[in-house]
């Protein structure tokens, strides 16, 4: 299990969990942001 992978790297649950939410945050944001068109900021490199 992924989750055991973790926790032999030597994440604490805790750790895990915080991945977790900021990893699935960061998707949900992306998504919606290229739902509504937002698109790259202009000074990042493409």
């Amino acid at each position: 299990m992924e989750i055991d992978r973790l926790r032999g790297h030597g994440l604490s649950d805790e750790a895990i969990h915080d991945a977790i939410q900021v990893i699935a945050f960061f998707n949900y944001i992306n998504r919606i942001a290229e739902a509504v068109g937002i698109g790259p900021e202009p000074d990042w490199d493409e």
